[in-house]
């Protein structure tokens, strides 16, 4: 057993949570705590209900979760919301959430971790937001075809619009939801861009703007950082931790 509180500062610091501003009203940390004790640590990409069933079964009494429980104004406690709440306090499960944190991380953020898996050289970072970028820039030297097979392999599935250059240069990576502006691209140079998942209108700007975009899933793209975080306090604590999957195929 390990005190909750110490794993709270390791995950706080590791993450930089308190320096990085989230979308409001976001709310990295703590988001509910246990008896103070952690024996079993999971990690998920998202805080429903179904999560912390499985968690429960397999003894988790610490989950980090990349999409918390806090993503709407402040409202009552009430139907699934306090079903939720209620469930975590009752089953004695403290809850972790780190989300833009986990995409930023120059270690272990999802961004980051896709460029590794996809054995592409970092360059830079791109996408600002409250003064972080969020997206990192590759480097690729593979042909068009290799770089999507090598999607596809890391991908259980990927949706590839293929209208800019057959010999890629410089990649952006941004887990999630991008729906960034072009220009954001094309001041970095980046003709392939990829992602989660993007609204249609992008379809018509790839094929006008010469883009390459392959499309992961929003989950997909963001299983890496929290099995990161989960494995560095694993390691730091000596406390066991499991991935807590989920049929999500958005």
């Amino acid at each position: 057993m390990v005190a909750l509180g110490e794993i709270i500062a390791f995950c706080d610091d590791e993450t930089h949570q308190l320096s990085i501003k989230d979308f409001s009203p976001a709310y990295n940390g703590l988001q509910v705590q246990n008896s103070g004790e952690v024996s079993l640590i999971g990690a998920a990409v998202d805080a429903n209900l179904e999560t912390f069933k499985r968690a429960k079964a397999m003894g988790v009494d610490f989950l980090i979760v990349h999409h918390g429980l806090f993503w709407d104004e402040i409202k009552p406690l009430t139907g699934i919301a306090f079903e939720k709440v209620a469930y975590l306090i009752k089953q004695n499960i403290a809850l972790y959430s780190s989300h833009l944190p986990l995409d930023a991380h120059e270690k272990i953020g999802n961004n980051v971790l896709i460029a590794k898996e996809l054995n592409l050289t970092l360059q830079g970072r791109f996408l600002p937001y409250e003064g972080k970028d969020i997206g990192v820039i590759a480097l690729n030297k593979k042909d068009r075809k290799s770089l999507r097979l090598d999607v596809e392999k890391q991908f259980s599935r990927c949706i590839a619009i293929e209208y800019g250059s057959e010999n890629p240069g410089r990649v952006g990576i941004v887990s999630g939801s991008s729906n960034l502006p072009i220009s954001e691209l094309k001041a970095n140079g980046i003709d392939t861009l990829i992602t989660g998942e993007l609204k249609q209108r992008y379809f018509s700007l790839a094929q006008d703007e010469k883009l390459n975009l392959y499309l992961c899933g929003h989950y997909a793209t963001e299983v890496f950082g929290v099995k990161s975080l989960a494995e560095l306090v694993s390691k730091k604590f000596g406390v066991k931790w499991k991935f807590i999957e989920s049929e999500c195929p958005l």
